[in-house]
């Protein structure tokens, strides 16, 4: 097998790797999560809205929110190996994507966003067939970037380590070292909550989306009186 063989395979391992791991773990969270509204999340960190390449190679913003959304965001790569990080994500984004769909009301002011910090091989192209494979329901995002350049400050701004995995000689092998990282930011582009891979839960992202939501409804009111 060529190189340029095995990295057009890597994407498929990625997506086998992602159904696999679907079956075989349901949306079990290690505690059961406290029910929406309940329980505060403060501002953590902000986040500034970042240009970034959509499928079809245009530019629009990483999460581009309207007054009364959150967006879920996650970063990843398709040449991930490693069953419990990026095609883990890629599943929980997944259940959510479904939860969402058989919820409409909630969808409206939900966004799930998908970005690739590998952008060399994770072209628009590439993001393009990775939707077409999950078959996205609801309002999902699949993001790269023109290049390395423009991608860093973006994971410098969320706080997103990503490096590559070099062989005893100093070679590069094609593959990226990462903690699996999601995020949860509200319309100003504040982060509520970050997610690592122990609590990719889908009923735990959607609580927390409605409790910032139920959050920011019930402050704007006396937002605007202040005004």
């Amino acid at each position: 097998m060529g190189p340029r063989t095995a990295r057009r395979l890597l994407p498929l391992l990625t997506l086998g790797l992602l159904c696999a791991f679907s079956v075989a773990h349901a949306d079990a969270p290690l505690f059961t999560p406290p029910a929406p509204g309940t329980y505060e999340l403060p501002p953590i960190q902000h986040v500034a809205d970042y240009e970034l390449l959509d499928p079809h190679g245009a530019r629009v913003r990483l999460l581009g929110l309207a007054p009364g959304q959150v967006a879920l965001v996650s970063f990843v790569y398709q040449r991930c190996s490693d069953g419990s990080a990026c095609p883990a994500a890629l599943a929980t984004w997944k259940r959510v994507d479904e939860a969402l769909a058989a919820r409409p009301a909630l969808a409206r002011h939900v966004r799930l966003v998908t970005v690739s910090f590998d952008p060399e091989n994770d072209t628009p192209e590439r993001m393009a067939e990775l939707a077409r494979h999950l078959r996205p329901r609801s309002d999902w995002r699949f993001l790269t970037a023109p290049s390395q350049a423009e991608l860093r400050p973006v994971l410098a701004d969320y706080g997103q380590d990503v490096l590559p995995l070099v062989g005893a000689g100093g070679e590069r092998l094609g593959l990226l070292q990462h903690l699996t990282k999601a995020f949860l930011v509200d319309e100003r582009g504040d982060v509520r909550a970050i997610y690592g891979s122990s609590f990719l839960s889908a009923q735990i992202l959607l609580n927390d989306a409605q409790t910032v939501l139920a959050a920011e409804s019930a402050a704007r009111p006396r937002t605007a009186a202040l005004r």
